[in-house]
């Protein structure tokens, strides 16, 4: 055994030994508030459908669109990065990927919408869309592969301001009910509260998730929610003080992800119509606030839309998908890999934006990491917490098909269970046990388990 050579000290074991009694709770504190990422798979975006336009081919039809779309006004790969600005290097493997991403999971996110993209409605209709929607939710849940059915799909109920608080729970309560009576919860669902402007809003979401798991059976945790910011009181109230994380507080471990409403806060903040963007100085503070309170917290992050749609004719059409390109990268680059898609023809922009991302820093990335993992050193001196922000970029680029899980062993001859281990992500033993490679795991995120609890914190 080696032996070290005595060194003097002056504290007394008694003060280490009280200093750590004294922040035990701190440490319980800190462990409970910031467990760090789930360690599952993210979407790169949303699709909203409203509530009525909602079908048992809404997916593929808009996948059908998209590719459409690609084929009507850029049918090739070079016609694809002379519009968007694609490096030569990646034009044909990117667009090659967008095609084959659109033909087999054209959306990774899909909300029914019961909101603003539905509005106001006779009861007894909404009560009907509702428990429809939950029928079809159910039998593309039961078996339908990627092509018919998001890995993720919900609905996005009315808000708990007093107007149409009733016929929010409402709806709630008939999808969720429909579902159970269909055989149970599917393992991919999310359920989105909008316009929340005050923890108590979202204390009575917790409420609301806590008597229907009761009533129901579930495991205590079962139901999660994104928690909608469309208001500035969501981010500054009128003591000062950030209410976003008060708001990630209030939802006692429920809260799964923080979504930016682009246009209702815009308006909010007095901004014109004309300039209402996800790139506004006002959209910028409000996703930087939004950043700081969500990190470390195991909550996402998802930026909004654009309401410039890719119709009309071909330079329209080119016009309003460099906008989105430049959005989605712009978004990207500020660590929001989440986005809301208003139309089909914003699909081919969506995935060449995230498989440009992810593919022009592949090399880089790994390269890095490898050196990292072996500590080889190199040009970069790389800290743990780099190690982890290198490894989670693979990873979400492995679990959109942005990357390849061969490439990625090839280039930093890790594995995913390596790949998990690096980014703080925790991985049941059943998985870390059978994974010898490092595509994306299937049954990651929501659909983890239909009867587990989606506790973050």
């Amino acid at each position: 055994m080696e032996q070290h050579e005595a060194v003097a000290t002056t504290l007394a074991r008694s003060v280490r030994e009280e200093v750590g009694a004294a922040l035990a709770g701190v440490d319980a504190e800190l462990a409970r508030r910031y467990p760090g990422d789930p360690g599952t798979r993210q979407p790169v975006h949303t699709v909203y459908v409203p509530g009525d336009a909602f079908a048992a081919d809404t997916v593929r039809s808009w996948g059908d669109q998209a590719l459409r779309a690609l084929d009507a006004h850029a049918p090739a790969p070079a016609a694809l990065a002379a519009v968007l600005g694609l490096p030569d290097d990646l034009a044909e493997p990117v667009y090659a990927r967008v095609r084959a991403k659109l033909e087999r999971e054209p959306v990774e996110d899909l909300r029914v919408d019961f909101e603003d993209g539905y509005g106001t409605r006779p009861d007894a209709e909404e009560d009907a869309a509702a428990a429809r929607a939950a029928r079809l939710v159910a039998a593309a849940s039961a078996g339908a592969g990627p092509r018919e059915a998001a890995p993720y799909v919900g609905i996005r109920m009315k808000c708990l301001e007093a107007a149409v608080r009733e016929r929010a729970v409402r709806t709630l309560d008939v999808f969720l009910t429909a579902l159970m009576d269909a055989g149970g919860l599917p393992a991919g669902l999310v359920l989105t509260l909008p316009k929340v402007s005050h923890p108590e809003q979202v204390r009575a979401m917790v409420r609301l998730c806590e008597e229907f798991e009761r009533a129901r059976g579930l495991a205590a945790g079962r139901l999660g929610f994104e928690i909608q910011v469309e208001t500035t009181q969501a981010i500054v109230g009128p003591d000062g003080r950030a209410t976003v994380a008060r708001l990630i507080d209030a939802a006692a471990g429920r809260a799964t992800a923080l979504h930016y409403g682009t246009f209702d806060y815009s308006a909010s903040c007095g901004v014109s119509a004309a300039h209402q963007s996800l790139d506004h100085p006002a959209a910028d503070h409000a996703k930087a606030v939004m950043q700081a309170a969500a990190a470390g917290t195991g909550v996402r992050l998802s930026d909004g839309s654009t309401n410039v749609l890719p119709v009309g004719p071909t330079v329209r059409v080119h016009d309003a998908w460099r906008l989105h390109y430049t959005l989605v990268r712009r978004s990207l680059a500020r660590a929001y890999y989440q986005g809301w898609d208003m139309h089909p023809g914003h699909l081919p922009t969506r995935y060449a934006a995230v498989y440009v991302f992810y593919r022009e820093g592949l090399e880089e990335a790994a390269g890095r990491l490898a050196a990292y993992a072996r500590r080889a050193g190199g040009a970069v001196l790389d800290e743990p917490a780099t190690a982890r922000a290198l490894s989670g970029h693979l990873l979400r680029g492995l679990d959109c098909g942005a990357l390849d899980g061969a490439e990625v062993s090839r280039l930093t001859g890790l594995d995913r269970a390596d790949l998990d281990r690096l980014a703080g992500r925790s991985i049941p033993a059943a998985d870390a046990a059978g994974d010898a490679g490092v595509g994306p795991r299937v049954a990651s995120g929501p659909d983890a388990g239909a009867d587990q609890p989606v506790h973050r914190r």
